[in-house]
């Protein structure tokens, strides 16, 4: 991202050491996704609404 910085990345309360994990970071109006385990890798960086739809669809199992 070249205009923004994105800020704030955690992981989910419920990852933990071992496991695949992927974090986000937040600016304004975009949210990014990237591999916590390699953090240099890439960041996939989508807007807000993008980002609910996944959190809804992965929360309500439709991704399979």
């Amino acid at each position: 991202m070249t205009t923004t910085t994105l800020a704030g990345w955690r992981k989910s309360r419920r990852s933990d050491a071992n496991s695949n994990c992927v974090e986000i970071g937040s600016a304004p109006g975009v949210v990014g996704i990237r591999d916590t385990k390699n953090r240099a890798g890439g960041t996939l960086v989508v807007d807000r609404p993008v980002f609910a739809a996944l959190v809804d669809a992965v929360k309500a199992d439709r991704l399979r």
